[in-house]
């Protein structure tokens, strides 16, 4: 494949389905996506954490491209479960893995989407970038009435926009986003409505369902030029079943996210967390969580359950394809947590509760 500068096109998707690097919006003194008052974080033109650590550099990706050591992915990978066929409503409360990080939660009678891929390649581009080598849980034609969905940012592993486009469409749906997000979502169709939140406040989805947008340790991006312009989240549901506390991508960071999640609205009752895209760690540790991150953070949350995504659909990273569940299992037996405690989902498998 033709180089482009550093990058061959294949691995400038992957870069972007990442968040691309830091170079370019430190020149750049516009924000495509976002204009409002500066606040602790947010300096009016890139958004942060309190301890952001410094973006990642061309140098740095030229670095792990150099020096990285990634095991090879079979090209399919298929779940050991069968396509799931959702009922139309649950009055309980329903989760089904669709693949990577996107997930439908039925819960109190309502139906609601997290982070919905269902492209071939979770990439800017058709023809490259990380390519499924499962297909989705769930088939698009087998979705129930839709009634939320909620995106926690703007990587292509996590929005994916003729998708959300054709939701619109078919369902309407309350769109839930992180400020800056509107603006992307409306540029795949100008009539969808979306509402966008900044940390610390919520929407009401309906059912005695609140979703609250809470911090994240990541970043945006969808592109080499737009890094840290539109805001990312994590999202935490109170439920008529209980809390359930959902993050999209993430580092451990100090911790301090899970315990402020705990100290506000209690050990949830089912947290769902990324333990995948984690190698080499020397890149990827301020942004995504290894397993052994994810079982410290369910511990410091006391959540009664925890299932783990973020792996096994797009090869993203360094790791083997399997690595995150036998990592996880390390980490368990380290822990003395029982192993059904944490469960790594396949596409498909439904956890009920």
């Amino acid at each position: 494949m033709k180089k482009r500068g550093l990058l061959t096109v294949a691995s400038a998707a992957t870069v972007m389905t990442l968040g691309g690097v830091g170079y370019a919006a430190h020149r750049r003194g516009k924000n495509p996506y976002y204009r409002g008052p500066k606040s602790d974080h947010f300096d009016g033109l890139r958004f942060h954490t309190a301890n952001q650590p410094p973006d990642k550099s061309l140098a740095d990706l030229a670095r792990w491209r150099r020096t990285g050591k990634p095991e090879a992915w079979p090209a399919n990978f298929p779940s050991l479960f069968p396509a799931d066929k959702p009922p139309e409503r649950v009055e309980g409360f329903r989760v089904v893995l669709i693949g990577h990080a996107s997930y439908l939660f039925q819960v109190a009678g309502r139906n609601i989407l997290v982070d919905p891929v269902f492209a071939r390649r979770a990439s800017p581009f058709r023809f490259a970038g990380p390519k499924r080598v499962n297909p989705p849980g769930i088939a698009y034609a087998d979705l129930p009435p839709i009634d939320a969905v909620l995106i926690t940012h703007n990587h292509y592993d996590h929005l994916d926009g003729p998708t959300l486009a054709r939701l619109w469409q078919d369902h309407q749906p309350l769109i839930v986003a992180p400020l800056g997000n509107d603006v992307i979502l409306r540029g795949y169709d100008e009539t969808m409505h979306v509402e966008t939140r900044d940390w610390g406040e919520s929407v009401d989805l309906g059912a005695g369902i609140t979703a609250h947008l809470t911090p994240a340790n990541h970043w945006s991006a969808r592109g080499l030029n737009d890094r840290r312009m539109a805001l990312w989240c994590a999202f935490l549901l109170t439920t008529p079943r209980g809390v359930h506390y959902h993050v999209g991508d993430t580092g451990l960071g100090d911790g301090a996210i899970f315990r402020e999640i705990r100290v506000r609205f209690g050990p949830p009752r089912l947290a769902t967390l990324p333990i995948g895209a984690y190698e080499p760690r020397w890149f990827m540790q301020p942004q995504h969580m290894n397993p052994a991150d994810a079982v410290e953070a369910l511990t410091l949350l006391g959540a009664d359950q925890a299932l783990g995504h973020h792996w096994g659909t797009f090869k993203l990273t360094d790791e083997g394809i399997e690595r995150p569940v036998e990592a996880l299992a390390e980490a368990l037996t380290a822990t003395a947590l029982p192993p059904e405690r944490f469960l790594a989902l396949r596409p498909g498998q439904v956890w009920e509760g």
